[in-house]
């Protein structure tokens, strides 16, 4: 049975971190080895990020801090995390096929952790393992917070039931020290919602979120779909999910942001655009609204929700700047975007970001001045496979029209997508 936990009169979350090293150690490498290395040699540094201010309820107090790693091919990282205040547990290979017992004990200690009587209020998975799912459902049953790690691709239902996933740039942004409003998003306590109110303070806590629409609205070169918008919103605070800041969906709470922002839910996905420059009669007819393949893609997958000229525009951006590649993934992530915003095709760095994983995830090399044709099919390979472990099945008709939208029209119709050899 689960101990109900104490009130302690410390400040601070109480939480408690367990890291799955070698999952998180080798999605890294393969997104950015520098990070890599920061993150396997200086936990403190990162763990202090996570932890906060130290002012209270912006804080956290870490009372148990595992670290699970493969004693045979990573003991010379142990020192690093003992030095940090890490309990190192030894998880070698126990069969054939190198299957370490990570799993299995990380999931026994969490379990203990949960029911014992340290009150643990928010519990920290470091691991992309979709096998975890479970246990993240055990925790949010016993009404705790969970935050999920990832350093790669997540399966959809493990980040749904996360009430927090930090995603590979942002944990890479962090490592690196450029990011300097992820930590905060995350600390920030979740209010519970409270009656409807109206005008643009009527959202709650979510001032970065209105930010981000209002910047991205009035930046745009027209009306912008509403998956983009709350795909956009969301990225921001990430606690608007739950109820959109008791407003219950998106639509009400977008519509009562007042300073210029107009909200339609026809024709089609619903659209969001700024007053001062365009109205209802710039809103694209039926015809031209994105088929639903794509809507159902986005919401399953997670794939941003944006438009084929957009995603056309990224590939031709990122050719353009791989010319002259920069020195790390930030710096290509806000090239990409500032040339799709030259070109009048805003995407936000989020997608931007989302994009580039899975070019990497699917193992294509951000390298040799590749074009754009080619990037948009490496990209479209890895959405088909995004939609196949969705267990999304589409006729060919549908494939045409996915081909279509996530190439950005660079892939002739019927052709396969295929990375670069």
């Amino acid at each position: 049975m689960i101990e109900q936990p104490f009130q302690s009169r410390r400040p601070g979350t109480r939480a408690a971190m367990f890291v799955d090293f070698d999952n998180v150690y080798t999605g890294l490498q393969a997104l950015d080895p520098a990070a890599a290395k920061r993150f396997a040699e200086d936990p403190k540094h990162w763990m202090e990020a996570l932890a906060g201010d130290g002012s209270g309820g912006n804080s956290r107090r870490f009372l148990i801090r595992n670290c699970y790693l493969n004693p045979v091919v990573y003991s010379k990282y142990r020192t690093f995390w003992t030095r940090a205040g890490f309990r190192v547990v030894d998880c070698p290979s126990l069969t054939q096929r190198g299957k370490s017992s990570t799993d299995i004990n990380l999931v026994l200690e969490a379990m203990d952790a949960l029911a014992g009587n340290g009150g643990i209020e928010e519990f920290f998975l470091a691991s992309a393992d979709a096998d975890f799912t479970s246990l993240i459902q055990r925790f949010r049953a016993a009404d705790r917070m969970t935050t999920v790690i990832a350093a790669g691709a997540v399966a959809f239902a493990y980040r749904e039931m996360a009430d927090h996933v930090v995603e590979s740039h942002d944990f890479v942004a962090i490592l690196n020290g450029t990011s300097a409003d992820i930590v905060p998003r995350m600390v920030r306590p979740i209010a519970p919602p409270g009656p409807l109110k109206s005008g643009p303070a009527a959202s709650g806590a979510a001032t970065a979120a209105v930010g981000a629409v209002r910047t991205l609205v009035q930046n745009a070169p027209g009306p912008v779909t509403g998956a983009v918008v709350a795909h956009t919103a969301l990225t921001a605070e990430p606690a608007l999910k739950s109820d959109w800041g008791g407003y219950g969906k998106f639509g009400t709470w977008i519509a009562q942001l007042g300073g210029g922002i107009e909200y339609s839910s026809a024709p089609g996905p619903g659209w969001v655009w700024d007053a001062a420059r365009f109205s209802r009669s710039d809103l694209p007819p039926a015809a031209e609204i994105r088929p639903a393949v794509e809507e159902q893609i986005a919401r399953v997958t997670d794939v941003p929700a944006l438009s084929t000229a957009q995603f056309r525009q990224m590939f031709l951006s990122m050719e353009s700047t791989l010319r002259d590649p920069p020195a790390n993934r930030n710096e290509l992530a806000k090239s990409v975007r500032d040339g799709c915003v030259a070109a009048g095709q805003a995407v936000a760095r989020q997608a931007v970001n989302f994009v580039i994983q899975g070019l990497l995830v699917a193992n294509f090399p951000l390298s040799g001045q590749p074009s754009a044709a080619v990037l948009a099919a490496a990209w479209t390979k890895n959405v088909e496979e995004l939609c196949r472990v969705a267990l999304l099945e589409f006729e060919d008709t549908e494939m045409i029209a996915l081909r279509r939208w996530a190439s950005g029209g660079l892939l002739e119709p019927g052709q396969a997508a295929a990375p670069r050899p």
